[in-house]
């Protein structure tokens, strides 16, 4: 299992669990965590949003360029930075055990 803390918009953190090979987006979502995901994971509608602790950023791999255009374009309408991801693009991998990450706020 991979542990992962993580901190909703309210402010609340909690650990929670994730197998490998799922995706943060779902895991997100079955936790509850209001993360919509609208687009099913096709990076195209940021209601996947998070801030990944910096200590992680290394670890995610590089961005697809799709993910990339639409981190763009969510910046118009919410603080996007440079630990921003849409957790749809990331892939629970052992090396995540201990993630950090925060909800970034609904688009």
């Amino acid at each position: 299992m991979v542990r992962m803390e993580v901190t909703d918009r309210s402010g609340e953190k909690r650990l929670i669990e994730a197998s490998e090979g799922e995706v943060l987006m779902d895991v997100l979502r079955d936790n509850d965590f209001d993360v919509a995901g609208t687009c099913g994971g096709m990076a195209s509608c940021g209601t996947c949003h998070v801030y990944v602790g910096q200590a992680w950023i290394d670890r995610l791999g590089e961005q697809p360029e799709d993910e990339q255009y639409m981190l763009e374009a969510l910046a118009e309408v919410v603080d996007v930075r440079d630990c921003s991801r849409l957790s749809c693009q990331v892939t629970m991998t052992g090396a995540l055990d201990g993630l950090v990450l925060e909800v970034a706020p609904e688009v």
